[in-house]
């Protein structure tokens, strides 16, 4: 009896396992292809997080290209001056001014050697009159002045067009009018056909002290030893006497010889060191003339 329960046990053990559904009756040899697949979960997060730092990477070094300029700064600078100049075609005088180096109202000298000599317009390289037309007169002028059109008839001074083409050789020459823009410029167009005047300057460019427009030469970026303003208005050099040149005003003289004057002042003054110095030989020379001939 004994003996029957013995055999029939490993039978009874062995159907037994037959009978389990496939996945029990295999969890003994599992257990090494878990290991496996375990192993290979931690592979696929591994190369994961490798992948994605590497990326992270990529996207750093982009990053750090982005922000540093391939160029040097002063490079970089002159680019964006480039197109702020651009701009300031289309907007105006003002915006291009104040883009000058210090906030000077004319751009560097062309060439250092050129001393700079500022001239005024009205009563000084012409005169102008609006309606009634005068006697005298080279050419009109037609601005718009506050939604109103105006006609001036000008009368250009004797010996202005000598005096253009003799400064253009040997100076820097600017007009520097306290007259407005609309008209002022109309005048310049048509007394300067060969684009003798180096820069020019309108009453906007002026300091108004006491409803007086004085031109202050101090703005201009130059160096006050090689400057002169030729000036028919005392009130126009109030700040810089000492580089002012006083011109006796025009109206209709075409005797007038001033200007003739002012050229063989100037033509021996290249080679001067301070303008200053020579200003005073001339208005020294002018008065001892004034008395003989008085």
């Amino acid at each position: 009896m004994v003996s029957k329960i013995i055999k029939r046990t490993p039978t009874k053990s062995i159907k037994n396992r037959r009978n389990l559904p496939s996945h029990l009756r295999r969890s003994k040899k599992k257990s090494p292809s878990a290991k496996n697949a375990a192993s290979v979960v931690v592979a696929s997060i591994n190369k994961s997080l490798y992948t994605c730092h590497r990326r992270l990477i990529k996207l750093f070094s982009k990053f750090t290209r982005i922000a540093t300029p391939k160029k040097t700064p002063k490079k970089q600078g002159y680019q964006l001056l480039g197109k702020v100049f651009d701009e300031s075609a289309a907007n105006g005088d003002n915006l291009r001014r104040s883009l000058f180096d210090g906030g000077n109202a004319l751009p560097p000298l062309v060439s250092r050697d050129k001393k700079t000599i500022f001239l005024d317009l009205d009563e000084t390289l012409v005169h102008s009159k609006p309606n009634p037309p005068p006697e005298k007169y080279d050419f009109i002028v037609r601005p718009v002045i506050d939604g109103h059109r105006v006609e001036f008839y000008v009368l250009k001074r004797p010996f202005v067009d000598e005096l253009l083409e003799f400064l253009s050789e040997k100076f820097e020459v600017v007009v520097f009018t306290a007259g407005l823009k609309e008209y002022a410029s109309l005048v310049l167009d048509r007394i300067d056909r060969k684009g003798l005047i180096s820069h020019r300057l309108y009453r906007d460019s002026c300091k108004e002290v006491d409803g007086k427009f004085v031109k202050d030469l101090s703005d201009m970026g130059r160096d006050m030893k090689r400057v002169v303003i030729v000036d028919d208005n005392p009130n126009s050099y109030l700040f810089q006497p000492e580089n002012a040149i006083p011109i006796r005003p025009f109206t209709d003289d075409l005797g007038d010889g001033e200007l003739k004057k002012l050229i063989e002042f100037l033509n021996g003054c290249v080679e001067v060191e301070d303008m200053r110095d020579a200003v005073k030989v001339y208005l020294a020379a002018e008065e001892e003339y004034a008395s003989v001939e008085i």
